[in-house]
């Protein structure tokens, strides 16, 4: 069988490449925009809940965890400066077509659900920006497929323009975040805060170790996204020069305020507290600013889980693009337009999955934690596969992590899939359905094949083996 690590020269020379236009301010903006998203605007809380005032603790080990894992991804995407990330590592490290497909439909599945479910999110809140009493029936169902038609138009439009609005909304959601952060400076410098609070631990029934686990699985949802960047390889002016930089300065950047913020949030609003409900950073601008206009916080978290739809609706086009490119996928999901150069295929078959995912399924339960685990299952094949890819050398100079780390980088990734955890079921379940779902797809793509291939030719030949 032929390899499918490249595409045939004659279709490459007809097909036209994607438009290299991401410099390493774009790149940089890019990254952190796609980790500063909803998890910090709506888990702060949650995470309190499980370890009290230390709600910091957990939002460090994971950004520690990322980190680590950030390190691999280094390694693969400088080596391997192509989109389709994780999917593409595990193809070339396995050849295995099988774990090739689960992992980019992994991949693939935790962008868009979770984009589905920033777009109701998104609506939600232009509702309450624009006080509009829609409840969470149709109203609100019509403004997300609006909203996710509208990403999608900006996605055909160009990467270009997509990138340049992700600025915009990086620049607004960074800018909420900072807000917080001023807070708890000012309380820090008139004492209203109480900032011993921090070092306090309650997890209940558990140890504080079990408690700071149980944290971190949900802390983890707000660190993702930073994989998302390597699918933007092909679109990134010198790749394997650039990246090194701006994705640890990303992961710095943005794990140095969410220490910030959950430091603030917890020295501002007791534990308790803070975990109610669902706006946690909005009840630390109520109480530690009470003269702030706060209804200014619903626009701001809008457009921050629009950012975070509109990235999760980028790396989902160009993960199969990039697989359709490497011949793991369907190669009509690998075309490009001819004046867009943007993948226009792939970008209409994930739009219409996150449709149906609005219209159909609604708001997906334990979104935070299933979006995690799915992507820990991912991280966990990703660090093993530099370790894989070590023996297979490029001609061109690429970024080497310290051995170790990718071996920590497994280790940790996996044990947090596991139940040890003491993970909500519910995840596991969801995650479940959709790796079914996946399964079911490859065993009907692979028998389409075999059928294309039992059929004869014109002249009564049967086709020929690749």
């Amino acid at each position: 069988m032929a390899s499918t690590d490249a595409v045939p020269e004659s279709e490459s020379a007809q097909e036209p490449s994607l438009k290299r236009v991401m410099g390493p301010g774009l790149l940089l903006l890019f990254v952190v925009g796609d980790i500063l998203g909803t998890g910090i605007y709506a888990l702060t809380g949650k995470v309190a809940n499980e370890v009290g005032g230390a709600v910091w603790v957990p939002f460090l080990v994971a950004f520690l965890i990322a980190l680590v894992t950030g390190m691999s991804y280094l390694e693969l995407v400088t080596k391997y400066p192509h989109a389709a990330g994780a999917a593409l590592y595990t193809h070339k490290a396995f050849g295995i077509q099988f774990l090739t497909f689960m992992v980019a439909f992994t991949v693939m599945s935790s962008g868009i659900t979770s984009a589905s479910t920033a777009s109701r999110a998104f609506a939600a809140n232009f509702a309450e920006a624009f006080e509009l009493d829609l409840g969470t029936g149709l109203g609100v169902t019509l403004i997300a497929l609006a909203f996710m038609a509208v990403v999608a138009a900006i996605n055909l439009r160009g990467v270009s323009e997509s990138v340049k609005l992700n600025v915009l909304l990086t620049c607004v959601e960074l800018t909420g975040l900072l807000i917080v952060v001023g807070i708890g400076l000012w309380a820090l410098g008139f004492g209203t805060g109480d900032f011993g609070r921090i070092t306090e631990f309650d997890t209940g029934n558990r140890s504080a170790l079990g408690g700071v686990i149980v944290a971190t699985t949900l802390a983890f949802y707000a660190m993702v996204g930073f994989e998302d960047s390597v699918n933007m390889a092909e679109e990134c002016k010198q790749p394997s020069r650039i990246f090194p930089k701006v994705l640890l300065g990303g992961l710095i950047i943005t794990g140095t305020i969410y220490v910030l913020v959950s430091i603030t949030a917890i020295a501002i609003v007791p534990a308790e507290q803070l975990g109610t409900g669902d706006t946690p950073l909005l009840q630390v601008v109520e109480v530690g600013a009470p003269g702030f206009p706060t209804d200014i916080f619903a626009f701001i978290t809008m457009f921050a889980v629009a950012n975070s739809a509109l990235i999760n609706m980028l790396m989902a086009s160009r993960l199969l693009y990039g697989m359709a490119r490497q011949g793991v996928l369907p190669r009509p999901l690998g075309r490009v337009h001819a004046t867009r150069r943007t993948p226009y295929i792939a970008i209409a078959f994930t739009t219409v999955l996150a449709l149906g995912l609005i219209l159909f399924v609604g708001e997906v339960p334990e979104l935070g934690g299933t979006t995690a685990l799915l992507l820990l299952a991912v991280f966990t094949v990703v660090n093993v596969t530099v370790l894989v890819l070590r023996r297979d050398t490029v001609p061109h100079k690429h970024f080497h992590t310290p051995t170790v780390l990718p071996v920590i980088g497994a280790v940790a990734c996996g044990f947090l899939v596991t139940p040890w955890t003491d993970r909500n079921p519910q995840q596991y379940a969801i995650a479940g359905v959709l790796l079914a779902i996946g399964v079911g797809l490859w065993v009907l793509n692979h028998f389409a094949i075999r059928s294309m291939r039992a059929q004869p030719l014109a002249g009564g030949a049967p086709p020929p083996e690749d």
